[in-house]
């Protein structure tokens, strides 16, 4: 030891300084961050030695710098820092194509508007010509026969039809075409932006007792990525299950492309910090113009004030040259059923470009047992929607996130997913299922008078709601109808049918019934009530 002492304090004064040729291994991304690790392989001779990180991305957090090592080297890491380093702007590999790619769209843009000049021009002919024909003959001159007006107005009308049709089809045209040129323009200003002329440099700086080789890890956290959870719902009509794809929509503008790297989903979110917040004292007062008036004039001398000084930049937490704690970066993919944080390690080698573009990314794909019930509320919409409740009987977290709904492998709805932890029951939205005919319709309404000294009106609505099961399997369907409810004494409901016995509505007025349907069978449910109301009354809401 004695000796390794003397050959440190021999070669402090002349470190030796060597580039590594460091890659990214593995990211961990957050929503709203990503934590990169790259793996560098160094030789390493006796003594001090600065192992240099070169080009790392301008906005990577120098606090969050990790370092760790193995190998054969009898090995110290001293300290690790981060140094502000400025190159010659070099353009992201991408941007050309792009650039290529925009002036495409561009071209094809500009043959939209002459189209659309061609069109104008023809209808203004179009216009000119029906003038002239239809325009008061002159004195020595004669007018059109009927035939000649009736072959000339179906030739108006053939091309005005014609007009109108590539009118609309330009119209579609140029709308998808201006979202192709602004989404590539975004992504060309993503990339021009992201090429920048400054970079950071990390240090390492490593005492070795002998030479040998060091394999180091370095982690580092950036902005400027983040990702969101999605879900493909698939059913079956007639199934007992749901097959639930869950996956990953990832994003990145770090300024480093993600190549071949294990990558880990987290679902931790860094910026809410450790600890709950604490409360202020939240005081009452008796309101006082005269001193608000003071406060107010006393806190703009202070921003005044403030304005004219020179802040001086803050000092790195990290200070070159402190000693570290420096621990390797590890992420397991485990899932945490008991909270609302997990992590997710896929499976396969990812490959994502710094352009901000999303990437989908599988994570797992479960098959979960289901209920599967028909939805309908004939009144409003006479369709029947599937509904799925769902035991999330995998090991992860279901996150909120949205949703493709896709039944007997046709897509049918876009839905949302709200946060459902393992073990609990959830309910898919899963669209509407044309396999399931609906019909709602007014029977009759019926006015008659009533009483013999103080007069009344008696109005008696009947509706019929007819359901028929056109699938090859059973089915369940909850239907919803309604009664009116009163809101005053002097107007009466009553309803006939569906008898109280049978089906009673709730505080809402709701009636509700449950139908195991055959397939091929068809019921019919009739909603019968009465109103009655003095003849000296205006009665709201009756239809």
């Amino acid at each position: 030891m004695k000796r390794f002492l003397c050959l440190f304090l021999a070669t402090a004064l002349a470190a030796l300084a060597a580039n590594v040729d460091s890659k990214i291994t593995a990211v961990t991304v957050y929503t709203d961050r990503a934590v990169i690790t790259r793996t560098a392989p160094a030789e390493l001779k006796a003594g001090i030695t600065e192992l240099v990180f070169s080009q790392l991305p301008q906005a990577l957090d120098e606090r969050s710098l990790q370092v760790s090592g193995s190998g054969a080297a009898r090995a110290t890491i001293l300290d690790v820092s981060a140094r502000q380093a400025f190159v010659d702007f070099a353009a992201h590999p991408r941007v050309k194509e792009l650039e290529e790619q925009l002036r495409d769209l561009q071209k094809q843009q500009r043959g939209l508007d002459d189209t659309g000049l061609v069109l104008a021009s023809q209808n203004a002919a179009l216009e000119k010509m029906e003038s002239a024909f239809f325009a008061p003959p002159a004195k020595e001159g004669s007018r059109p026969e009927v035939g000649q007006f009736a072959a000339y107005l179906t030739y108006l009308t053939e091309q005005r039809t014609r007009l109108a049709a590539e009118s609309a089809a330009l119209d579609a045209g140029r709308e998808t075409l201006r979202n192709r040129i602004n989404t590539v323009q975004r992504q060309l200003n993503e990339l021009r932006g992201s090429g920048q002329r400054a970079y950071k440099h990390v240090v390492v700086r490593v005492a070795a007792e002998t030479a040998g080789q060091l394999d180091l890890t370095l982690s580092y956290t950036v902005g400027g990525a983040g990702w969101t959870p999605g879900y493909d719902a698939r059913a079956a009509g007639g199934e007992t299950k749901v097959e639930l794809g869950y996956f990953g929509l990832v994003r990145q503008n770090t300024g480093e492309d993600w190549q071949d790297v294990a990558l880990t989903l987290s679902t931790a979110r860094p910026a809410l910090g450790g600890a709950a917040p604490k409360l202020d004292p939240w005081s009452l007062d008796i309101y006082d113009e005269a001193r608000a008036r003071m406060e107010a004039m006393a806190a703009q001398e202070m921003a005044f004030s403030q304005r004219k000084m020179v802040m001086a930049p803050a000092a790195a937490l990290n200070s070159a040259g402190a000693p570290m704690r420096l621990d390797a970066y590890t992420a397991e993919a485990v899932v945490d059923t008991g909270t609302t944080s997990a992590t997710f390690r896929i499976a396969t080698p990812t490959s994502i470009a710094s352009d901000n573009s999303p990437q989908k990314v599988p994570i797992t794909t479960a098959k979960l047992d289901a209920a599967l019930v028909y939805h309908t509320t004939p009144k409003r919409v006479a369709t029947a929607y599937l509904t799925a409740t769902v035991n999330n009987t995998s090991d992860f977290p279901l996150l909120a996130g949205a949703m493709n709904v896709f039944l007997d492998g046709t897509f049918v709805a876009t839905s949302r997913l709200e946060t459902v932890m393992p073990g609990e029951k959830f309910d898919l939205a899963l669209g509407a299922d044309e396999g399931i005919a609906i019909e709602h319709k007014r029977v009759q309404k019926f006015t008659e008078q009533t009483g013999l000294i103080s007069k009344s009106t008696r109005i008696t609505y009947e509706y019929l709601v007819t359901v028929r099961n056109n699938k090859r399997s059973p089915v369940r369907v909850a239907v919803t109808d309604q009664v009116p409810l009163s809101r005053n004494e002097k107007v009466v409901v009553r309803v006939q049918s569906p008898p109280e016995r049978e089906l009673k509505p709730d505080a809402e007025g709701l009636l509700k019934w449950t139908l195991d349907l055959a397939p091929g069978a068809k019921r019919e449910l009739a909603v019968k009530f009465t109103v009655d109301h003095p003849n000296d009354v205006n009665v709201i809401g009756l239809e």
